[in-house]
């Protein structure tokens, strides 16, 4: 017996325009099994590594790259698919050469002609460009399957910008977002092609870069990359790009455009931007613990001795304990904090091997000080 039934649903109201998705459910022979893997298997099955295009940054899959207008994300765009299709650099980075299609759909022949005169002297016939396309649920993906079909070798696709292929719309809906995005997220992945969306930033001010990104959280969430293209006025020629992702390492670049082009001047990872944010209190630790080699007390105890009392207790232990592995860790600097019957302890130790040995002996001291003393008012050690 076959049982068949359609269950017609739409994302939202808001986004009937976008989708009317027809599912299909039967209970027939030819259903496809769920496929399963066992956990034990797939510890110890030996995988291969995430392909990238561009080294440490652009992996196959689904990438946003996202800035406000006019910032000279098309330069960079464009500069980058010609590096790829010739397989250079780009800021030190290693490219995977192959074929390249880029959809310069904000942009006319001349235009591109004029900046290709000004990036390169020569460019091979791996470089494809086409500047109309259909809408995303209008035919684009299979459109590019069309092109891969031709062009077999290609592997990254840029799509400058998103907003051109997308149907107009005065709603902003999280489905509709993550809908449209997940189907070229599909494609690039059924593909094992790297895909990138050239999006713009909202103007509203956001203390988290990733905020800005226009549309809802649906974007960046179906996709596998996002980078942010930043500068701090626009008549600036420096601006920061900041990269994070599933694939990725958490990373900033400074760049600087000139000739056309922007141009590498700084990388900084995770680890260096903690070490470089970190808050004022850490450092008058540093230096406090390096003078005395060790020291325990209570965070009120040390707070004291540093005169900072603007800062809670609450919060010097918190930011210690978060710094702890890199910043500290660094400045080789064990941190430790322990519970005595009337206080709890925090333990700052200056490069000594047997750290965790010394931290339990002054627990022990401080515990037996503690019993000896009526008084459960705190002491301070140093």
């Amino acid at each position: 017996m076959i049982y068949r039934y359609d269950i017609r649903f739409r994302l939202s109201q808001k986004a009937k325009p976008f989708f009317d998705v027809m599912l299909l459910a039967r209970k027939e022979e030819n259903l496809e099994d769920l496929k399963i893997i066992n956990a034990d298997n797939l510890l110890y099955t030996s995988l291969s590594e995430s392909e990238f295009i561009i080294e440490e940054i652009l992996p196959v899959g689904l990438h946003i790259f996202c800035g406000a207008p006019k910032v000279g994300k098309s330069w960079l765009m464009l500069d980058l698919c010609i590096k790829v299709s010739k397989g250079e650099e780009l800021w030190n980075l290693k490219t995977k050469q192959c074929d390249v299609l880029y959809l310069a759909l904000e942009d006319t022949y001349q235009r591109l002609q004029k900046r290709l005169f000004k990036l390169t002297d020569e460019i091979g016939s791996n470089f494809h460009i086409a500047i109309e396309s259909n809408k995303i649920t209008n035919g684009l993906v299979i459109q590019l399957e069309q092109v891969l079909k031709q062009y077999s070798n290609i592997r990254l696709v840029v799509i400058d910008t998103l907003q051109k292929v997308r149907k107009q719309s005065n709603d902003i809906n999280y489905s509709a977002d993550y809908g449209e995005i997940s189907l070229l997220k599909s494609f690039a992945d059924k593909n094992k092609i790297a895909v990138i969306l050239v999006h713009h930033l909202r103007k509203q001010d956001d203390s988290d870069v990733f905020n800005k990104i226009s549309g809802t959280a649906g974007i960046m969430g179906s996709s596998d990359t996002t980078f942010i293209l930043e500068k701090k006025s626009r008549d600036e020629t420096v601006a920061t790009l900041f990269v994070t992702g599933r694939d990725v390492e958490y990373q900033t670049f400074t760049l600087r455009f000139e000739d056309c082009r922007w141009n590498l001047i700084e990388r900084s990872f995770q680890k260096e931007l903690e070490i470089k944010n970190a808050p004022e209190i850490v450092d008058n630790v540093i230096s406090f613990i390096n003078e005395k080699e060790m020291w325990q007390g209570t965070a009120t105890e040390l707070l004291e001795i540093l005169d900072k009392k603007d800062i809670t207790p609450q919060y010097l232990t918190k930011v210690l304990n978060e710094y702890s592995k890199t910043v500290l860790s660094d400045n080789k600097i064990s941190f430790a904090t322990s519970r005595t019957s009337s206080s709890r302890l925090v333990i700052l130790e200056k490069d000594i091997v047997e750290a965790s040995e010394k931290i339990a002996e002054a627990v022990i001291i401080r515990n037996d000080n503690d019993n000896n003393d009526d008084d459960d008012s705190e002491s301070t050690h140093h």
